[in-house]
């Protein structure tokens, strides 16, 4: 059987990854992408984009047991493809998985309808990439396709809090020790839980 040159499960820091898509709403400065070809030794460039089946037979590869958590994120934003990760979430909840989604949070300005009440009970923590206190700073450094992509951040992140998923903001250290205080704050204002990502280049 011919394998797959293309990664859609990898390994990183003992947990389980899942490589869904290379598209992305934004451009950020600081992306991984912009310095490396992946993660845990394995390219994330993508030649062919993998559907819920291709998800499913790579995660057969692997022993679940062993990680504690499998998670969206790979070289692009998992709600591009918002029906393979709830299709896949729930195959992993189905084995009794812990899910958690790294999202840039403009699930809204993709796709249509409530999404972070279409992920409740299949994510169990959704971390969303802040990176800026306004949305000045955000523009400047996320470069979004989408106009008012701030604000419809943290409309998603209060959305997913009040759905009772657990939520964390994240930064990474590269802004600066002022910028992130008050990006704390305002994880602090919407009751999510608050991170601070070292950078990887």
């Amino acid at each position: 059987m011919k394998k797959n040159k293309d990664t859609y499960i990898y390994e990183f820091e003992g947990k389980l990854y899942i490589n869904i898509t290379n598209m992305c709403t934004n451009s950020c400065e600081f992306c991984v992408r912009n310095f490396m070809d992946g993660m845990g030794g394995s390219n994330l460039f993508l030649e062919k984009e993998p559907e819920t089946e291709d998800i499913i037979k790579a995660l057969g590869e692997f022993d679940l047991s062993r990680y504690p958590e499998v998670v969206f994120c790979g070289f692009g934003e998992p709600t591009m493809r918002l029906d393979i990760v709830k299709d896949v979430a729930r195959y992993l909840k189905a084995k009794g998985k812990r899910t958690r989604l790294n999202t840039n949070g403009l699930a809204a300005l993709v796709n249509e309808g409530d999404v972070a009440d279409e992920l409740k009970g299949l994510i169990d923590t959704i971390s969303i990439s802040l990176n800026a206190s306004n949305e000045e700073k955000y523009n400047a450094i996320c470069h979004p396709s989408f106009e008012g992509s701030f604000k419809a951040m943290l409309k998603f992140a209060k959305d997913a809090v009040d759905k009772g998923i657990d939520t964390v903001l994240s930064v990474v250290d590269v802004i600066g020790e002022q910028e992130i205080e008050k990006c704390r704050e305002i994880a602090a204002g919407i009751g999510a839980r608050f991170r601070v990502r070292e950078s990887i280049k």
